[in-house]
């Protein structure tokens, strides 16, 4: 331990026996990963009795644990010559069509091929407002999301679409490819998100702790056993589109996280849906793509409406319902 490093200490009650320590520490720091935990307790920081254990010790009555986290690293991301496909660019605001796969900004085991990395290597300047790591991001889509993203490159850019994105005039229109044949044309999910309490890196359906999340959806196009879906959002929480997808019993295709990786093949499928399945099955990130974005110029006050079409794997699945 370093004179730096910040302890934290818990005795265990008898109500919290019998589960493993990592899954405990994760629990009470949620604002460290239970992978975080586990390199921690690895790299000998976590102490029970004063003695260093494994991430798979289970805890028992009375047991002191004292795990000491180190300071953050404080860095600034390089720019990089990543390629960029940009859809509309002025002196105040960008937005690019962001590939499937592509982090948007940098984090633990992300210093490098992000978004951000790419921002800074084409503009001069970029919004400050986000802080070091996040330049210029005012949303944000997950790694596997393709699609469009607007970015800020002043402050006063910056705070007007917070402030949109705030007063819900961003709108935001995807395309999810789902499992399953959704019965209903038409639906709303109004079902509050929050932290899965059991696995503390996902997100759920949290009707106690959750904040509010509501998603429009309309089918689109229907094949065997798959649906595609055109999705609103009123709100923005993380894994929205994801997490309710999954609850409503229709998980997007290739997320392994809200949903299943592989579809199993029924005996007598038909021919055109073992094509469809086998497509599935090559897929590994979700079938989800940020198609059309709606906002108003922070500087003109003019309403601007962006389209991006879905990727190539997206298309192929589509081209066959």
């Amino acid at each position: 331990m370093t004179q730096q490093d910040k302890i934290h200490t818990f005795l265990i009650s008898e109500e919290e026996t019998g589960i493993r320590i990592d899954r405990f520490l994760a629990s009470c720091l949620p604002a460290c990963s239970r992978t975080y935990i586990q390199r921690l307790i690895k790299q000998g920081k976590a102490f029970v009795n004063n003695k260093t254990v494994k991430s798979s010790y289970v805890l028992s009555e009375d047991d002191e644990i004292a795990l000491s986290i180190p300071p953050p690293q404080v860095w600034t991301p390089q720019p990089e010559f990543l390629p960029l496909d940009i859809v509309y660019e002025d002196a105040d605001i960008l937005v690019v069509n962001k590939p499937s796969g592509m982090v948007v900004h940098p984090g633990a085991g992300n210093r490098s091929g992000t978004l951000v990395n790419a921002l800074l290597y084409h503009c001069r300047t970029l919004s400050g407002i986000g802080g070091i790591l996040r330049p210029g991001i005012v949303h944000r889509l997950d790694k596997g999301t393709s699609g469009l993203l607007a970015v800020a490159k002043t402050d006063q850019a910056h705070l007007s679409l917070v402030k949109q994105l705030a007063d819900r005039k961003v709108k935001r229109i995807y395309l999810a490819l789902v499992l399953g044949d959704v019965k209903r044309q038409k639906g709303v999910i109004d079902l509050p998100i929050g932290r899965d309490p059991h696995h503390r890196e996902r997100m759920a359906v949290n009707r106690k702790h959750g904040k509010p999340a509501v998603t429009h959806y309309e089918a689109l196009k229907r094949g065997s056993d798959v649906t595609l879906l055109e999705v609103s959002l009123e709100t923005g929480r993380t894994h929205q589109i994801r997490v309710h997808m999954q609850y409503l019993g229709h998980p997007i295709i290739g997320d392994k996280d809200y949903g299943t990786a592989k579809v199993t093949i029924p005996d007598g499928v038909k021919q055109e849906a073992l094509l469809l399945i086998r497509n599935f099955n090559k897929i590994n990130h979700p079938l989800l793509h940020a198609r059309r974005l709606e906002l108003t110029h922070p500087l003109r006050n003019e309403v601007m409406i962006f389209e991006a079409p879905p990727p190539e794997d997206f298309n192929r699945i589509i081209a066959r319902l």
